[in-house]
């Protein structure tokens, strides 16, 4: 028996904005830290190559181990590049998916050693990707997990699953509520560079122009992007006519939630309720017609676990037996190397 699968897994929910990680079994995570690392740019040029002849070899060698230490994540990675000039800050994840592989590794390295403290030879760890990640990405994750971390097995799961997982499963709220995203927001307050006099910037209406967004795609981009609503319905009516009804509304007979909203993007104020009153519209305008039938229902609820729902959802899995008999070993990934990454041992096919 593996000594490993004794042990809690380790879930790392990876976010654009923010990362959630700690271990199954938990109700919420031990942190939720942002997901960006600060980089030494000053050792990042000393071990850059040059074409001059003479060039000191040795100095570029260590500062490029100084540029493999020297580095800071999350909250201190933005506290110190306010602080001091050297520090650069590299968004490893943009749109969901990964685009700096190096930051990335060192992100992860320092949620496992410094902030987790645990031995990642010792836990099974499961990890979260959008549904649209490419196979190669899989890949890539699968070669630093169990290459440069040497773990045991490794689960990828698919964010959307995690958090219907959790809209459906717990009975248990969290004690720690989320606050509004207003109250992240920095209050911008400066000084007058000639007269002196403080000043302030007021946020009016670009608060309600962020999440319009979702409603209305056309404000920041030209192309013809469908609204979250729309995207809703759309997915709606692909699913078996008999099943649709039941798919708009909540059931308060039985507490389900059918249209679960998960992300720190839906935590704007009211998000629900105008998510709510969009569908309706879209399905009382098909409904007006000569025909007359029974109106459709449609219910949007939210929860205080949606922030974490997706990590939720992924140590409710990590802490059954079955997990650890799903997971892609590291004899797997020696035998038959990162390719295995790219098929789902649950349903025995491709991701």
């Amino acid at each position: 028996m593996d000594p490993a699968t004794t042990r809690p897994a380790v879930v790392i929910d990876n976010g654009t904005g923010y990362t959630k990680i700690g271990f199954a079994g938990n109700v919420e995570p031990c942190f939720t830290i942002p997901t960006v690392v600060a980089l030494n740019e000053s050792f990042l040029n000393q071990r850059r190559p040059t074409s001059k002849k003479g060039s000191n070899w040795l100095g570029q060698h260590n500062a490029g181990i100084l540029a493999d230490l020297d580095f800071y994540i999350g909250d201190e990675a933005l506290s110190r590049s306010k602080s001091s000039s050297t520090y650069n800050l590299s968004y490893p994840i943009k749109h969901c998916q990964v685009e700096n592989w190096d930051s990335m590794e060192r992100f992860w390295q320092q949620c496992i050693f410094n902030y987790l403290r645990c031995d990642p030879e010792d836990h099974y760890f499961l990890l979260t990707e959008s549904p649209l990640t490419a196979p190669e990405s899989r890949e890539y994750t699968g070669e630093i997990m169990f290459e440069t971390f040497n773990v045991p097995g490794l689960y990828i799961a698919v964010q959307p699953v995690l958090a219907l997982a959790a809209g459906y499963t717990t009975a248990k709220e969290f004690n720690k509520h989320d606050k509004e995203p207003a109250k992240y927001i920095k209050q911008w307050r400066g000084t007058k560079p000639k007269t002196g006099a403080p000043y302030s910037c007021d946020v009016g209406y670009e608060r309600f122009l962020g999440p319009e967004v979702f409603f209305n795609p056309e404000i920041c981009s030209s192309d013809f992007t469908m609204p979250l609503p729309d995207v809703i319905d759309k997915c709606i009516q692909s699913a078996p006519i008999d099943t649709r009804r039941a798919l708009y509304k909540s059931t308060k007979l039985v507490r389900l939630q059918n249209i679960v909203l998960s992300g720190g993007s839906t935590m704007f104020k009211d998000f629900n309720r105008r998510l709510q009153r969009d569908l309706k519209k879209i399905v009382d305008a098909r409904l007006g017609g000569g025909l007359t039938a029974e109106p459709v229902e449609v219910n949007v609820v939210s929860r205080p676990i949606q922030r974490y729902a997706v990590w939720f959802g992924g140590s409710v899995l990590a802490s059954t037996q079955e997990f650890f008999t799903a997971c892609h070993t590291k004899a797997e990934y020696e035998e038959y190397g990162a390719s295995i990454c790219r098929t789902n041992p649950v349903f025995k096919g491709m991701y």
